[in-house]
């Protein structure tokens, strides 16, 4: 099969498409022929050199850990995803490929109304923005700091912190302004004189703060926000022991993601894709995630 990898660190040029072996589904396993897979800075993160947590490098290395497809091969104890099922999920260091070979606790049914691209985008920014919003118990009565809130966590944090009753503050360029209001947020302007402009937009205080950008943003937050513990980075994490806050990582479930596609198919929740590129132009993908103004998700388009 096809897949997108690399054969060393570096920069997006070294993402190539290469044939890899094609994977079989065992026990417990659906082999899914992916549709759509979402990309992401985590992505860009390890073409560079990142190892995550729990995994190994080893090249050729495919890229990506959501997707969302048809399953063509169903192993035993997997009858409930019988061939044809149309289903998105998440696996680690696969994603972005023809085929994935996935555990049936990974994955979910897709919704008949939820675009390919939409539900290969889901799984990853989705259940991270869930677990970050779990973690700092952010609910009614809360005014809640977003930074980078028109990105691909951002844009699910927003939602679901106005749905859970709290005020949103949003940071983000003035071009994404509009999109943060449509979303319920306050959207305020990044860069110098920022804690004074969150002041401005929320004069009762900020009460949780989720980083989704490091740099000014962590100082802003506890600059701002009383108690530490209530304060999270996604990406910030060699500041984590100094400043006494909290590293978010997503806690992934089909439970947490099953709440994300009902809450979809209710009306309730946005999923914005910026742009899509076909699984061979994914070096270009990766470019425009680096970027770092992508409104929403970039998502890999797998043809037929």
């Amino acid at each position: 099969m096809k897949a997108a990898a690399i054969n060393s660190f570096g920069g997006p040029e070294v993402v190539e498409l290469l044939d890899v072996e094609t994977p079989t589904a065992g026990a417990g396993q659906v082999r899914v022929r992916v549709k759509a897979a979402g990309v992401q800075a985590a992505d860009c993160a390890v073409r560079g050199g990142w190892t995550p947590p729990g995994q190994a490098l080893a090249f050729p290395q495919k890229i990506g850990n959501e997707f969302a497809g048809v399953v063509d091969q169903a192993g035993e104890g997997a009858e409930r995803f019988p061939v044809g099922s149309a289903v998105l999920g998440w696996a680690m260091l696969a994603g972005h490929a023809e085929y994935v070979v996935v555990p049936v606790e990974q994955i979910v049914a897709k919704p008949a109304s939820m675009p390919w691209p939409v539900a290969g985008s889901l799984s990853a920014s989705g259940q991270t923005a869930h677990t970050a919003l779990e973690r700092l118990k952010v609910g009614a009565g809360d005014t809640l700091l977003v930074h980078a809130a028109a990105g691909g966590v951002g844009t699910i944090a927003v939602q679901l912190a106005k749905r859970y009753g709290a005020t949103v503050i949003g940071t983000a360029g003035p071009r994404n302004h509009d999109y943060l209001r449509s979303l319920g947020a306050i959207p305020v302007a990044y860069g110098a004189g920022l804690a004074d402009r969150v002041r401005e937009s929320a004069p009762q205080g900020v009460t949780a703060a989720l980083d989704g950008a490091g740099g000014d943003a962590v100082d802003v937050s506890v600059e701002l926000v009383g108690d530490r513990e209530r304060i999270g980075t996604l990406v910030a994490f060699e500041r984590v022991e100094e400043l006494g806050i909290l590293g978010l990582f997503s806690q992934r479930s089909a439970g947490r993601l099953q709440q994300l596609v009902d809450l979809y198919a209710e009306g309730g929740l946005h999923v914005e894709i910026a742009r899509t590129f076909p699984l061979a132009e994914a070096a270009d993908a990766h470019r425009a995630v680096e970027t770092r103004h992508v409104r929403g998700k970039i998502a890999l388009v797998v043809e037929d």
